[in-house]
C-alpha cells in the first residue's frame, strides 16, 4: 500500500486549467482517469488525510504510485479525451458499463452494391445504418417479414446471392414478391438502394407521409379499376400498420428522444436505456456496473452518456437526451453529444407531461434489472468467494489467489508443440490477457521440458518490465539474454542455476525489426506485466517441478504453484511427495478445473490451427520472396501446382505481376521439389489428381 504524499505533486506545479488526469501503479498500469475544469482544484482533493476520503478513493490513491495529467483547451475536449483514455486504458477504478448481452440490431447494410436487411450484433461497422437494439432477434425478425411486402429488399446472403446469379433464378423469396431479385436482375442496383433507403426512412419515424402516399395510390388504383392492384395495396397497408402496433406510440409529436433511468445501491448501479424514434419506443438496452469508484447518479449519468454514444456520429445521437440527474458539467457534454451529431443536442431533466412519465417507467425497468442482477449474481458471487478461500486454505496461501494463471502443454506426436497461458481473475476469465506460445527451444515431444521454457519465457518478460520502470534494480551480469518478442518467441537459453545472478532479457526495439509489449509505456493492461497470486499447470509432479524450478532459477519465490493431474484430478504441489486432495464437491476444484479446462481448450485450439495451416502449405511456400498475391496468381493461371511444373519460364513470365526473375525461381524450385504422394479418397479409393490447386497455395 502505497501513502499518496510520496508521489504528490509539488505546490504550484498543477496548472489551473481544464485537463485529464491519470493514476498510475506501481507497474506503471493505469488504474484511473478523470477530468476536472481546474485540474489544481480536482487533484487536491485526492491528497487529503485519508480518513477524510470516501473509501473508494482512499483504496485508489494508496493502490497508485504516480499521477500524470495532460492539459486541454476546453472542458468538451476534456471529455472526449476521458473516454478515449477509459476506452484503452481499462483502468480497474472507473466505472466501466458493460451489456449483459449482446443486443441483437436491424442492419442495412448500405456499404453494398445491393443492400441487405439483416440481423447484426457486436460492434457497429462503418456504411451500415442500424435500427434498435430490439430485446430479440425474433422480434427483429417479425417486423422484416411484415415490411418486405412493402419494401423487397434483399435479405439473403453472399452465397446465395451469388449462386442465384449463376443459375440465373431467384430464391424463394424472389418468387412470392418478398425480394425485387436484383440477383437475376429484375430491378436496377439504383431501383433497389432507393427500395433499401425507403426501408430505413420507414424504420427511422417517417411513417405518416409513407402510409399517407399508400393510401392515396390504393384510391387511384380503385378509381381506375385497378382492383387487383388496389388489392396489393391494401394489404401493404395493412402490413406497415401491423409492422407499427409492434412498437407502442409514446409521444403523438414524432418526438426523437433517449431516455436514460439509474438505479442504483451502495455497490452497485443499473442503467436503462429507451430509444424513441417518431414517438415510438424503437429499442431499449441496460447496463450493470459496480461502483469501484465514488460517484453519484451525476457522474453514472455522465459515464453513461460516454458509452452510449462514444462511437456514434449524425443521426444516432438523437436531438433530445432525457436523464435523472445532469452531470457536473452539462454544458460540456451537450457540447460534446452536438459535436457528435452535427447540430444541436437538447440535455435536460423531464419535469411534466409524458416524457416525466415515461422516464418513470424507465426507472422502473432499471432498478428491476438492478434486482434480478443481485439475484442472479448473489449465489455466483459467493461461490467464486468460497472457491478461491478454499483453494487458499488447501495450498497453505496467505491470502485468496485473486489472479490465477494455468499453462498447457500441446502437441500431437511431438509435431507442432504450442503452449497457452490462461488468466482467472476474481475466479472469472479475463481473455484479453491470455497468451499463446511456440515452443522452439528444442524438437520433439517432451511435456516437462516445454513447460519449464514457457514458465522461464513469461516470467522473464515479467522482471524485464520491472526493469524497465526502474522497479528492479538490473544487475551487472555482462551480455544480457535478449528473447522475442512476443508469446511465439523463440526459445529461452539455459537459465543460470539458483541464487546467480538474473540476466534480464533487453526489451527488443525498432534496431531489432520487432514490436515488443515491452515498449508499452502508456500502461496498457497487457502482456506480462502483471505477476499471478497462483500459477496452475495441466500436469502432476514433472510439471510441477519444472515450473518451480523455473521461478527458482529466476529468483523469483513469491508465486504459488501447484498443478492439477487429469487422471485423478489430485493437486500437487512443490516439494511434496502425496498430492492435495480437495473434495469433490469443492467449489476450490471446481475452480481449477474449469481454469485447467480452460488452457487445454486455449491450447489444443492452437496446435489445431497450426496444424491446419500447415497441412495446407505447397511447394510455393518454399519459393523466397513469392508472397499470397503472386501465389494465387499462378494458381489462378495455370489451374493447379502440377500444371504450373511442367509450364515453361516464358509461359510463367505471362502472368501479371511476375517478372523473369521471379519465374527463374519459381521453376527452379518447383523442378527441385519432388511430387508429393497422391491423395488418395478412402471412401472409394480413387486417387486425387493435383488439378484445384487449393491446397497447393
Amino acid at each position: 500500500m502505497a501513502d499518496p504524499s510520496t508521489y504528490r505533486p509539488k505546490p504550484g506545479q498543477i496548472p489551473d486549467s481544464p485537463g485529464v488526469y491519470k493514476f498510475r501503479d506501481d507497474h506503471r498500469r493505469v488504474i484511473y482517469v478523470g477530468k476536472a475544469k481546474s485540474l489544481r482544484q480536482r487533484l487536491a482533493n485526492y491528497f487529503q488525510p485519508l480518513t477524510s476520503l470516501h473509501p473508494r478513493t482512499a483504496t485508489m490513491v494508496t493502490t497508485a504510485a504516480s499521477v500524470e495529467w495532460t492539459v486541454v483547451a476546453t472542458e468538451v475536449e476534456a471529455l472526449q479525451l476521458e473516454y478515449s483514455w477509459i476506452k484503452e486504458f481499462d483502468p480497474r477504478f472507473n466505472v466501466k458499463y458493460r451489456d449483459d448481452k449482446s443486443y441483437p440490431y436491424l442492419a442495412v447494410t448500405m456499404n453494398e452494391e445491393f443492400p441487405r436487411v439483416q440481423v447484426m450484433r457486436g460492434a457497429k461497422k462503418k456504411g451500415v445504418r442500424y435500427f434498435g437494439p430490439y430485446g430479440q432477434a425474433w422480434a427483429i425478425r417479425e417486423t422484416v417479414d411484415l415490411m418486405l411486402r412493402v419494401f423487397p429488399v434483399r435479405t439473403c446472403s453472399a452465397g446465395v446471392f451469388k449462386r442465384s446469379a449463376q443459375i440465373g433464378r431467384p430464391c424463394l423469396l424472389g418468387y412470392i414478391g418478398k425480394c425485387a431479385a436484383p440477383c437475376v436482375g429484375r430491378v436496377t442496383p439504383e431501383e433497389h438502394r432507393e427500395l433499401a433507403e425507403d426501408f430505413c426512412d420507414f424504420m427511422t419515424g417517417r411513417t405518416g407521409a409513407y402510409l399517407r402516399r399508400v393510401e392515396q395510390d390504393m384510391m387511384v388504383a380503385a378509381e381506375d379499376m385497378e382492383y387487383e392492384r388496389a388489392a396489393r395495396l391494401r394489404d401493404d397497408l395493412g402490413a406497415l400498420r401491423k409492422a407499427l402496433e409492434k412498437n407502442a406510440i409514446v409521444f403523438n409529436d414524432a418526438t426523437d428522444a433517449d431516455l436514460i433511468a439509474v438505479a442504483e445501491d451502495e455497490l452497485e448501479a443499473a442503467v436503462q436505456i429507451f430509444h424513441v424514434r417518431g414517438g415510438r419506443v424503437r429499442g431499449q438496452r441496460g447496463w450493470v456496473t459496480d461502483k469501484v469508484e465514488a460517484v453519484d447518479t451525476a457522474g453514472l449519468v455522465e459515464h453513461a452518456l460516454q458509452q452510449l454514444y462514444g462511437e456514434e456520429t449524425g443521426d444516432s445521437v438523437p436531438k433530445e437526451v432525457l436523464v435523472p440527474a445532469l452531470p457536473e458539467d452539462a454544458d460540456a457534454v451537450s457540447g460534446w453529444l452536438a459535436a457528435r451529431r452535427g447540430s444541436a443536442v437538447s440535455l435536460r431533466i423531464p419535469q411534466r407531461g409524458d416524457k416525466k412519465a415515461l422516464m418513470v417507467t424507465v426507472a422502473r425497468n432499471a432498478q428491476q434489472a438492478l434486482m434480478l442482477h443481485k439475484t442472479k449474481r448473489a449465489s455466483d458471487l459467493t461461490t467464486r468467494s468460497r472457491a478461491l478461500e478454499e483453494i487458499a486454505a488447501a495450498l497453505d496461501l496467505d491470502s485468496a489467489p485473486l489472479r490465477i494463471e494455468c499453462f498447457d502443454i500441446s502437441h500431437l506426436q511431438g509435431d507442432d508443440v504450442v503452449a497457452s497461458m490462461v488468466v482467472f481473475e476474481d475466479g472469472l476469465a479475463r481473455k484479453s490477457e491470455y497468451r499463446r506460445f511456440q515452443i522452439k527451444g528444442f524438437e520433439g515431444q517432451d511435456d516437462v521440458r516445454s513447460m519449464h521454457e514457457v514458465i522461464s519465457r513469461r516470467f522473464k518478460r515479467y522482471l524485464a518490465e520491472k526493469a524497465r520502470t526502474g522497479e528492479w534494480a538490473e544487475e551487472e551480469t555482462g551480455d544480457e539474454t535478449e528473447e522475442g518478442a512476443g508469446p511465439t518467441a523463440a526459445g529461452t537459453p539455459a537459465a543460470p542455476g539458483p541464487g546467480a545472478p538474473v540476466p534480464l532479457p533487453a526489451a527488443p526495439g525498432p534496431a531489432s525489426g520487432e514490436v515488443s509489449a515491452l515498449q508499452d509505456e502508456d500502461g496498457r493492461p497487457k502482456r506480462f506485466a502483471y505477476p499471478p497470486q497462483l500459477l496452475v499447470v495441466d500436469g502432476g509432479q514433472p510439471q510441477v517441478a519444472a515450473a518451480k524450478r523455473a521461478l527458482d532459477e529466476l529468483g523469483m519465490d513469491d508465486i504459488a504453484v501447484c498443478g492439477l493431474a487429469k487422471r485423478l484430478e489430485e493437486v500437487w504441489v512443490p516439494g511434496e511427495d502425496d498430492p492435495v486432495v480437495l473434495p469433490r464437491s469443492s467449489e476450490g476444484l471446481y475452480l481449477l478445473q474449469r481454469v485447467r479446462d480452460e488452457a487445454h481448450r486455449f491450447a489444443i485450439t492452437y496446435q489445431r490451427a497450426k496444424r491446419t495451416k500447415r497441412f495446407k502449405a505447397g511447394p510455393l511456400d518454399a519459393v523466397p520472396g513469392l508472397g499470397d498475391t503472386r501465389k494465387h496468381a499462378l494458381i489462378k493461371h495455370f489451374g493447379s501446382v502440377k500444371r504450373l511444373r511442367s509450364a515453361t519460364i516464358d509461359e510463367i513470365c505471362e502472368v501479371p505481376g511476375i517478372g523473369r526473375k521471379t519465374a527463374e525461381t519459381v521453376a527452379a524450385f518447383l523442378a527441385q521439389a519432388a511430387p508429393a504422394a497422391p491423395a488418395v479418397n478412402t471412401a472409394t479409393g480413387e486417387i486425387i489428381e493435383e488439378d484445384d490447386g487449393g491446397s497447393t497455395t
